[in-house]
């Protein structure tokens, strides 16, 4: 599913107008990542956790050439799924 059949299912189901239901999950992702930049989780219950994991600084190789080169500690998105979620996929 992408985004465009997830906002026709919301806007079907809820009743309202696509660019509504486009505006509401425009809103929430943009929500979730302003929260995920400052550090913080989101946890919405029964679904999951959004969290920011802190990636290691790491030793890589460019593919093209060979070379050894060092890749940078950085922080990446993750998400915990929660149980009820977990249940509904099996």
């Amino acid at each position: 599913m992408n985004k465009t059949e997830l906002v026709t299912l919301i806007a079907d189901q809820a009743g309202i107008s696509k660019t509504q239901a486009s505006t509401a999950l425009n809103t929430i992702t943009s929500a979730i990542a302003n929260t995920l930049q400052h550090g913080k989780n989101v946890s919405l219950i029964g679904f999951g956790t959004f969290h920011v994991k802190q990636r290691q600084a790491r030793s890589g190789r460019n593919p093209r050439t060979g070379e050894t080169i060092q890749i940078a500690a950085t922080n990446i998105p993750s998400f915990r799924p929660g149980k009820t979620l977990k249940q509904t996929c099996n």
